[in-house]
């Protein structure tokens, strides 16, 4: 059973961040306002109009003729659609703008946290957050600041015009009807919509990334005939999900409920009291009708801010991912203004390093390799050999040593540089849904023809790509489903050659590759050697023979072979 999930900050805390976003485009929220509130009183005056007439016919006096309060009631009515096409138009255009925004910082924070963070964090989650969970705050900047404002500006200008045109009494009544229905109410059903709105995005998180690794390892789960247990699981949580979607739907038709019963309840009272107040004589017919239907027709943006509770479940929901991810420190930042090298040697001295804290992975570990040399890492699996890769990028921060690069500190090196002069090629290569070219253009991207095709040729992938449909123009497809593990892993050493650096880490690059194809690249490293260096970590035995020197991982610490 999952632990409840709650948010990690106030909705207004959220409210007060996500209008910080606003910046520049505040003038158009204010126009959205005030466009937004004349509507609305323009669509309340067109009832009033009615009411200033039959005020009129019951003798009241009114200095507007039969034949002018027709005109301004149809002339509100046509200003109300056009101020409210202006209202609308303003939120959208903010809110699109916005969520442009909102994903470049996605983007940025993304950016800012791989790989490191991003290991631990579900692709799947991540595509909910940036499709879902920001398509959700287009509600809140279209359909909750601007209500919010308009229902204090209109509930204001009602009461001080009941005040003054027809009774205190009934001015009284509705501003106790306001407070009841726009604040009272939605303030106690805002805590239960909250909770199943958090458990709604979470199980909706949950059940995205489950379904599109379902996708992604469709035929995994056909090869080991597990079709049937996958189809129960995604039935399973696609229940629980309807289950808290249903929830959520009640939650808030019963807020909608009660909202709909007081307001009831308080057009009532103001109609009792104003029959009072005539019977009393206090209030002229005339006047009281104008003051209650003016009452009635009042109620329309107060509503809107009683349905926020329910609009703004998901929202905040939503809204609190994203502040989190945006939020989130990254394991190590980016040196901008670092020294910079052409790599001729490493040196990696006393290096030490654990994973947040926890176990240790690696305890004092101490070698050497210079340009020219091709060095062998072995060791079982999980035993660190990764990780060490992932520091000698500076993916995450060495707990105390040294990693030296032409005697220059990993930590003074400036990021870009040092991503110029090592690059790795991990045991699982991604390829995006493009061409095999611009795959491989990632690595250069204003490389030529000849040099891919160089690089192609060096990683033992050249002839295959030759009899695709499309040769080096064929797309791979959505994961790079279109190719087996062995291709997709011999296109990123292609690009290792094709980056040109100086130091290429390689991780189990021939484990995915048959015996002749690993012959094949093992002799296009060889040839390389003398142009840079090498870090080889496998756990074959065969793939060391190319090796000039051989280190041993036992137990977090590296050994030299002799």
């Amino acid at each position: 059973m999952k632990s409840k999930e709650k948010l990690r900050r106030s909705g207004l805390k959220i409210m007060a961040a996500l209008i910080m976003v606003l910046g520049s485009l505040s003038y158009v929220m204010v126009l959205a306002v005030i466009n937004g509130s004349v509507g609305f009183i323009c669509a309340m005056s067109v009832t009033i109009m009615g009411s200033i007439g039959i005020a009129k016919f019951l003798g009241e006096s009114i200095v507007l003729s039969y034949g002018n309060i027709a005109f301004l009631s149809v002339g509100f009515g046509v200003l109300r659609g056009v101020l409210r096409y202006i209202e609308q138009y303003s939120n959208h255009y903010i809110a699109f703008h916005l969520l442009a925004l909102l994903r470049d910082k996605i983007f940025s924070a993304l950016r800012v946290l791989a790989p490191a963070k991003l290991e631990s964090k579900q692709k799947g989650s991540i595509i909910a957050m940036i499709t879902s969970d920001i398509e959700t705050l287009e509600v809140f900047y279209a359909h909750t600041i601007s209500p919010i404002c308009i229902a204090f500006i209109v509930s204001f200008s009602v009461l001080i015009y009941v005040g003054f045109v027809s009774s205190w009494w009934l001015s009284l009544i509705a501003f106790i009807g306001y407070v009841f229905v726009g604040f009272l109410v939605p303030m106690v059903s805002s805590g239960k919509l909250k909770e199943s709105g958090v458990r709604y995005r979470a199980e909706f998180a949950s059940f995205n990334s489950y379904f599109i690794d379902s996708i992604k390892g469709i035929r995994e789960i056909v090869l080991n005939n597990a079709g049937q247990k996958r189809e129960k699981e995604v039935n399973r949580r696609s229940k629980i999900l309807l289950a808290e979607t249903k929830k959520m739907k009640q939650d808030i038709t019963k807020a909608a409920a009660i909202t709909e019963l007081f307001i009831s309840l308080f057009i009532f009272t103001t109609l009792i009291i104003g029959i009072v107040l005539v019977i009393k004589e206090q209030l002229s017919l005339g006047k009281m009708i104008i003051g209650v239907v003016t009452v009635f027709g009042s109620f329309g943006p107060v509503v809107a801010i009683s349905a926020l509770p329910g609009n703004l479940t998901q929202t905040f929901a939503s809204a609190d991912r994203l502040l989190n991810l945006l939020e989130e420190k990254p394991e190590v930042s980016p040196i901008e203004n670092g020294k910079t090298f052409d790599f001729n040697n490493l040196a990696v001295n006393a290096l030490s390093f654990s994973y947040e804290k926890q176990l240790q992975v690696l305890q004092e570990v101490c070698m050497y390799i210079k340009k020219g040399e091709i060095v062998g890492i072995v060791g079982s699996s999980g035993c660190g050999k990764s990780t060490l890769l992932k520091l000698l990028l500076r993916f995450w921060q060495k707990n105390s040593g040294t990693i030296a690069y032409n005697s220059i500190d990993i930590d003074e090196i400036n990021t870009n540089n040092l991503l110029d002069n090592v690059t790795m090629v991990s045991q699982e290569t991604y390829l995006f849904n493009d061409t095999i070219e611009n795959n491989l253009r990632i690595a250069k991207f204003n490389a030529t023809k000849e040099e891919i095709e160089d690089a192609c040729k060096l990683s033992s992938i050249h002839d295959f790509i030759l009899t695709l449909p499309d040769g080096y123009n064929t797309i791979v497809g959505a994961f790079g489903d279109n190719l087996s593990a062995g291709e997709k892993q011999r296109i990123g050493l292609a690009r290792a050659f094709l980056l040109g650096s100086g130091l290429i880490l390689l991780d189990e690059p021939t484990s995915n590759v048959d015996s002749i194809n690993e012959g094949i690249i093992l002799k296009a490293l060889k040839q390389q050697k003398h142009k840079k260096g090498i870090i080889l970590v496998s756990h074959r035995e065969s793939t060391m023979a190319i090796a000039d020197r051989i280190y041993r991982f036992e137990k977090g610490m590296l050994y030299e072979q002799n």
